[in-house]
């Protein structure tokens, strides 16, 4: 729920627990989004097209996805901009997924403090 907060900051840093929950149950809730649409005849095309739950859906989720990827990328000490090493094919993608799950930087950086360091829930 946190990434949904901060939908819109790319400022930061983020662990690899919160980058990895998120994608997570983004995954689970597009496949059951999928299945419902598939089970309702909401394909756009076909049956192995995505349909209009799933689309809407995959809207929605687009920028909290991106901006918690930056931040994940920030958190090893590296800008957002290195997201697009995706695009060289097979060879990018295996880095930026190597580099997802690397463990973040131990102390504060140019993109803010070490977010272990920060209770996680803060009671008020």
């Amino acid at each position: 729920m946190k990434v949904l907060r901060q939908f819109s900051d790319f400022g930061g840093r983020a662990r690899r627990k919160e980058y990895w929950m998120f994608t997570l149950i983004n995954g689970l809730i597009a496949s059951a989004l999928s299945l419902v649409d598939r089970m309702l005849g909401l394909n756009f095309v076909d049956e192995s097209s995505f349909g209009v739950l799933y689309a809407i859906y995959g809207l929605a989720v687009l920028v909290p996805g991106i901006a918690v990827a930056i931040r994940r990328m920030h958190d090893i000490g590296k800008s957002g901009w290195w997201l697009f090493i995706a695009l060289i094919p097979l060879v990018g993608a295996i880095v930026l997924i190597v580099w997802l799950v690397k463990d973040g930087e131990p102390q504060d950086n140019q993109y803010g403090p070490d977010p272990k360091a920060e209770p996680e829930y803060a009671l008020s």
